[in-house]
């Protein structure tokens, strides 16, 4: 599945994405992109749990795919 972070603009952004979605599924395996905002996210784990842990942290999650 594919989400559309718009406020992800950083490296650090990228990496607290990337670490959220991890401890929902340690076998999830992100690719994310910052020129695009965007996470592509192949996991078990449903769409709202990801978009749901993305929001505590402070970012505004989309799924788009």
């Amino acid at each position: 599945m594919k989400f559309s972070i718009p406020d992800m603009t950083c490296g650090h952004c990228k990496a607290v994405v990337e670490r959220t979605i991890i401890d929902i599924d340690s076998s999830a395996s992100v690719l994310v992109d910052l020129g695009s905002h965007t996470a592509e996210v192949q996991t078990t784990a449903p769409a709202e749990a990801i978009i749901g842990a993305l929001k505590t942290e402070g970012y505004t999650a989309t799924r788009i795919g």
